[in-house]
């Protein structure tokens, strides 16, 4: 599977804004956006031209992307069948990309990024109602539990990571049970369920052309 492995902290001072890639590392005094804000490259500090709308409406797509950790195939694909669903195409996107079971293990904590999650599922470290799920882009639906293995509860990055993350911010679709550490999907995900500003407008803009 393809997958981006250039410095993600590159991408956030691209963005101009924190994405959160790097787990713990994003809160530290360590944070290369903390240090260095501006736009990467040998021009970065004397700062940018305007946008275009079209530059606009990439650089949100590109954001989006870095933020759940997905290439430009497989995320138009996701696209694509967000806009042959009933209802807003926007709202399908985002929701689609929240059910993703890699951007699940991170909301529940066991992973500091979504990076490390898919590390973890990919090791087969990952159960869905007791069957191992190796894939980062499976779709978790109502009333599934997600449970990690006996290994990967004894391992101390995830120890730090579950209590490094902060209980009240776990999302309300996903029911955690810290001492067992597993999560039940309660509901499915809704748009005001996702607090990091996305205008998934543009993105539409932007395939319609």
């Amino acid at each position: 599977m393809a997958r981006y492995i250039g410095p993600k902290c590159k991408i956030c001072r691209r963005e101009s804004e924190k994405l959160f890639l790097r787990g713990s590392r994003c809160f530290s005094d360590k944070c290369s956006f903390t240090r260095r804000g501006y736009p990467p490259g040998a021009h970065g500090k004397t700062g940018r031209r305007k946008l275009s709308s079209y530059a606009t409406q990439l650089r949100e797509k590109q954001k989006v992307k870095a933020v759940y950790g997905i290439l430009e195939q497989q995320f138009r694909k996701i696209f694509q069948d967000a806009s042959r669903r009933t209802g807003a195409t926007g709202d399908n996107l985002l929701i689609a990309l929240e059910r993703r079971i890699d951007n699940v293990i991170y909301h529940m904590g066991v992973a500091s990024s979504r990076a490390q999650s898919r590390q973890y599922i990919k090791h087969g470290h990952i159960l869905v109602n007791g069957k191992k799920v190796d894939i980062p882009s499976f779709l978790v639906k109502p009333n599934q539990t997600i449970t990690i293995t006996d290994a990967l509860k004894k391992n101390s990055t995830v120890k730090k990571s579950l209590d490094e993350r902060d209980p009240e911010k776990i999302v309300t679709w996903i029911k955690f049970d810290r001492n067992a550490v597993s999560g039940t999907i309660v509901r499915l995900p809704k748009r005001e369920d996702i607090t990091f500003p996305i205008q998934e407008h543009l993105i539409i803009e932007l395939y319609s052309k």
